[in-house]
């Protein structure tokens, strides 16, 4: 493994296929709305920029954006993109698998106004809409210390951080990345999933990244309070028969607050870093 590849990993938490990247020096400006709730994170060099509602190919365009100037800039300013994505979508990897898993047709696809969308991340076939918040942390893995198996951890451990400040219990998989509900005992935040791991549940919270030269893309996708039904369009995470839900149905409650989660997202994150960080210092 060089740091100068490019790799991704997903759902299933194997590697995808190595390429070298070619990094491009990309003019690179706010974008944050100038309505974005500001946020000022405790920790140095790190921003959060609320993009809203936001169509998935524009997300990842600046996304791609913001790692190419993280990449020629670095030590870089590192930021992290929240955003619903509006209208919703139906991202599919590179995985050979990937577009067996969309089980709606065109048709329906276009009543219910679904796009479908290719992706570099790692991963299989994921489905984004409205009231699921999405975090794309561009993150320098080096400033962190961690490296892919230990990066999927850490995001891992941040989702089980927000969950437990509304009461819910999350835990790892030992056979999936994410964090999921029920079906077993929970594994406790700060450990690594094993064979002993609980399998089952319903997952709460997707995850594939894509890394090049050791920054991190795309990241996260917590389900606050989505129109599930729309998962049915596909095999989540080419998972078949695991369940999936939200915050929202697991409270029992009604409409959920997405500024209120995006808040404890940040804080979260932010408390996160600082903890790698801190780490890495002799």
């Amino acid at each position: 493994w060089h740091p100068s590849a490019c790799a991704r990993v997903g759902c299933h938490g194997h590697l995808g296929r190595v390429e070298r990247a070619v990094p491009r020096r990309t003019a690179w400006k706010a974008v944050a709305p100038e309505s974005a709730p500001a946020y000022r994170s405790p920790v140095r060099d790190l921003r959060f920029v609320d993009l809203g509602r936001m169509a998935y190919a524009e997300a990842l365009r600046l996304q791609r954006a913001e790692l190419e100037r993280t990449i020629a800039e670095r030590p870089a300013a590192m930021t992290v993109f929240l955003v619903e994505h509006d209208p919703p979508v139906v991202t599919v990897s590179r995985r050979p698998a990937a577009e067996s898993h969309l089980l709606a047709s065109a048709a329906t696809l276009a009543r219910l106004g679904v796009q479908v969308e290719p992706t570099d991340r790692g991963g299989d076939i994921t489905y984004h809409g409205p009231g699921q918040l999405v975090v794309y942390p561009i993150l320098d893995l080096n400033r962190l210390g961690l490296r892919i198996h230990s990066y999927m951890r850490f995001l891992e451990e941040v989702v089980i951080d927000v969950l437990a400040q509304w009461g819910i219990v999350g835990h790892r998989d030992a056979c999936a990345t994410g964090v999921w509900v029920g079906g077993g005992q929970a594994v406790p935040a700060g450990s690594d999933p094993g064979p002993t791991a609980p399998t089952g549940g319903a997952k709460i919270c997707a995850m594939g990244v894509r890394v090049s030269r050791w920054v991190s893309m795309h990241g996260f996708a917590l389900n606050v309070d989505p129109d599930l039904s729309h998962f049915e369009l596909i095999v989540p995470c080419g998972l078949a028969g695991r369940r999936v839900t939200s915050m929202a149905r697991e409270l029992g409650a009604g409409p959920m607050s997405m500024d209120d989660v995006k808040s404890a997202t940040r804080r979260a994150l932010a408390a996160a870093v600082e903890r790698a960080m801190a780490a890495t210092r002799p």
